[in-house]
């Protein structure tokens, strides 16, 4: 006999995930499993999974997990970061507004504010600036830097005329990504300091309406290249406008605070 496993479907800027509550166990998660779970048609869908656990150390409430949609866990999701927070007062009736959170790119915090919730991340990497590669059969220069996961940036006239699939997948899977390669970012420079981002998700492999990482990846760069100053303002793909909050202080981006719209879209149960 079959059971049912509770879930919930949450999005935060068009970026959508599957939510679990992994506090107990038993939940035999698998990559093929995930996989199958965020397919859009055989599943639920969805761009990740993000599980509730217990956390391993002093000083977090909750750990989480997450698992892009093609069943491989990544370090850290910036909107996935946001919705858990509504996950957790879902399934564990959680009634604070803020809580600490472990996650396998380090500490996070996350605060409930209205209809929006907002994630203060680990402190980026050091930023690679004016690397030129050839992807796609294009000579193509690249700013990157490490949010949690890699991201690497191109800044462009329009993203409006970006082939993203084509040219994302071609540098995400270039050699000198190798060989875990690398999330992909193409940025358009607007007034004062707002951008427009659309993104190459790796573990997604192919264009998601919003990814919380590469949003705050693209404001950094911008105010290294670009002279975008925070908080920065960036107009997702979903049509959904992120701020991203941080300080420029020895030659890093320090206090990165990524602030958006999230919710619970619904909850059901997978037949396992």
């Amino acid at each position: 006999m079959s059971r049912a496993v509770r879930f919930w479907k949450l999005e935060g800027a068009g970026n959508d995930f599957l939510g679990l509550d992994g506090r107990k166990g038993g939940l035999g998660l698998t990559r093929e499993r995930i996989a199958q779970w965020c397919d859009r048609r055989r599943g639920v869908g969805a761009d990740g999974l993000l599980v509730v656990e217990k956390p391993r150390g002093r000083g977090a409430d909750f750990r989480m997990r997450y698992y892009n949609s093609d069943g491989g866990e990544a370090e850290m999701c910036g909107n996935g970061a946001r919705c858990f927070a509504l996950l957790v007062r879902a399934a564990t009736g959680w009634k604070g507004k803020s809580m600490r959170v472990e996650t396998k790119a380090g500490p996070v915090h996350l605060e409930i504010i209205g209809q929006e919730v907002k994630v203060s991340m680990t402190d980026p990497g050091w930023p690679r600036l004016g690397k030129e590669i050839t992807a796609a059969g294009r000579r193509v220069r690249l700013d990157c830097i490490h949010t949690g996961v890699p991201h690497a940036v191109e800044f462009v006239r329009s993203v409006d005329g970006v082939d993203v699939e084509g040219h994302g997948r071609a540098i995400r899977y270039h050699n000198f990504f190798a060989p875990a390669g690398t999330n992909v970012n193409f940025v358009e420079v607007g007034r004062g300091n707002r951008i427009v981002v659309r993104t190459y998700e790796r573990g997604v492999e192919g264009e998601t309406l919003a990814c919380g990482t590469g949003v705050v990846a693209s404001s950094i760069l911008a105010f290294l290249q670009k002279k975008v100053k925070p908080p920065v303002h960036v107009k997702t793909r979903g049509g959904d406008v992120l701020r991203v909050h941080f300080q420029w202080a020895n030659d890093r981006a320090r206090n990165v605070v990524l602030q958006g719209p999230a919710r619970i879209v619904f909850e059901g149960g997978w037949h396992v």
